[in-house]
């Protein structure tokens, strides 16, 4: 039986826009998942875990990898059964057609990466200053004005480099993932040195010591929250679906390779960190890896390599943050979720050039109301709130994969993960969510975050129109992404 489905507004029968540009190849897609997953977090993040379970940070981090890489599998399955823009939004606006659900779904993953970006671009500033000392030479107030204003470039630089075009942001993507891994590469190196030299101790490295007086079992679960946002990352790569050549084909292998790579590495780090760096010292560092290198090699001219390398790292996850905010605003507004104007496309070049912009000013303002009006505690609980933001959504996104099992099941190939996964990763994502692994300043962030995206809700239903809002609660799923 046949269901009507209202007309679109006048901007929806506009004269058709240029496709997206299928630029990123299997080497290029995995390059863009392992910078993405290795960004900031495991530079700041490896002592504050440590100072959540002690020694044996390793294991929240293992099982944040084990929790990823179940949902990664779900998110296969979406790629390739639906290889468009917009991600985990598209998953869920098709499994469901709630138009609300799907709106505050995409406003949760434009808030991760958006604050990640802005946040980042910020720490990108202040290590500018400090890797040349002008920190030093400058008052406090100018300081954070001169950090701003670099904030504030920065990201108008990266969307000049997204707008003329997917090619280039990739290759640059390239250049700063090589960067950022040589930096973990000296730590390895490092460790391992001191190691043969008998600096080690591994007794550490066995060691639980939980805060306060949490149970053991609740110290490893809030660890693992915390390490979760050094694993997420991999869910911005399917953003960038309709740019990559042969995602059916290239998806699976290059994400399952990507997160193994990141997941491999990440545990070494901790591992090495830990038994070269007493566990007290490197949980009150401020960036524990360059106490790890300092304690290991001495003599090395680290304090002027190290912020150079955390700042190419830090420029690779504003990049593809701002790359995958700007795709999933351009996707969901050709779906009619978001208003008609993010949905236009630079015909030379082939870039969502709308949806760029609106996502520069969006972290413009984010980089301003963190400097300006946020304590720094509210800064630093930033990460956890993006973590949990995308933990909510990844219980969604595998929901959605049993529910298009049976509401869509499509004939064409695709992969298809185990059905028990699903079901696993909802469950441990939803746990992640809850108060047993999430501080209350996190929640106050996130909820405060998602009150923005429903006063956006109702001006995006004013804009498209009450009849257009409803349009997506239909039953014709292969309708969507064809308007």
């Amino acid at each position: 039986m046949s269901h009507a489905v209202p007309s679109a507004p006048a901007e929806a029968s506009a004269p058709e826009q240029p496709e997206l540009k299928k630029a990123i190849t299997p080497k290029l897609l995995l390059l863009f998942i392992v910078g993405d997953i290795l960004g900031t977090g495991v530079y700041s993040l490896t002592g504050k875990v440590a100072g959540e379970v002690g020694g044996a940070g390793w294991l929240p981090i293992l099982i944040a990898f084990t929790v990823a890489l179940i949902t990664a599998f779900s998110y296969l399955e979406m790629v390739t059964k639906y290889p468009q823009a917009a991600g985990a939004a598209l998953y869920i606006h098709k499994a469901f057609g709630v138009h609300f659900v799907t709106f505050m779904v995409t406003f949760a993953v434009l808030s991760s990466g958006i604050t990640s970006a802005a946040t980042s671009s910020v720490f990108l500033a202040e290590n500018v200053l400090k890797a040349f000392g002008l920190d030093e030479s400058m008052g406090e107030d100018q300081a954070k004005l001169t950090a701003t204003v670099i904030a504030v470039l920065f990201v108008c630089l990266v969307a000049c480099i997204n707008m003329i075009g997917v090619s280039e942001s990739v290759k640059l993507n390239v250049v700063l993932t090589l960067i950022e891994l040589s930096g973990l590469a000296l730590v390895i190196l490092v460790g391992f040195l001191a190691i043969a030299e008998g600096k080690a101790d591994f007794s550490r490295v066995v060691l639980f010591e939980t805060q306060g007086d949490k149970s053991l079992l609740m110290a490893v679960v809030g660890a693992t929250a915390l390490a979760f946002f050094s694993m997420v990352g991999f869910e911005d790569s399917v953003n960038m679906a309709e740019e990559t050549v042969d995602p059916v084909r290239n998806f699976p292998r290059m994400l399952v390779a990507g997160l193994s790579i990141t997941g491999l590495v990440y545990v070494i780090v901790s591992i090495t960190a830990v038994a070269i760096v007493p566990i007290g010292e490197l949980t009150e560092a401020t960036t524990p890896l360059l106490t790890v290198v300092e304690k290991g090699a001495p003599n090395l001219p680290i304090d002027t390599i190290f912020p150079i390398i955390s700042i190419f790292a830090v420029a690779n996850t504003v990049l593809i943050n701002m790359m995958m905010a700007s795709r999933l605003l351009f996707g969901m507004s050709r779906q009619g979720v978001l208003p008609g104007f993010m949905r236009y496309v630079l015909p030379g070049r082939r870039t969502p050039w709308s949806a760029i912009v609106f996502s520069t000013l969006l972290g413009v303002a984010l980089i301003l109301t963190v400097r300006f009006v946020l304590g720094q505690e509210t800064i630093g609980a930033l990460g956890g709130t993006t973590a949990m933001l995308l933990l909510g959504v990844f219980c969604l996104v595998n929901i959605a994969v049993l529910v298009l099992r049976r509401k869509d099941p499509v004939e064409r190939e695709h992969f298809r993960t185990p059905s028990l996964l699903p079901w696993i990763g909802a469950l441990t994502s939803f746990l992640l969510v809850t108060p047993i692994a999430q501080k209350p300043i996190n929640y106050a962030i996130g909820g405060s975050l998602l009150l923005v995206g429903l006063v956006l809700y109702v001006i995006t239903w004013i804009y498209n129109g009450a009849v257009y809002a409803r349009r997506t609660r239909f039953h014709h799923v292969d309708e969507i992404g064809k308007e």
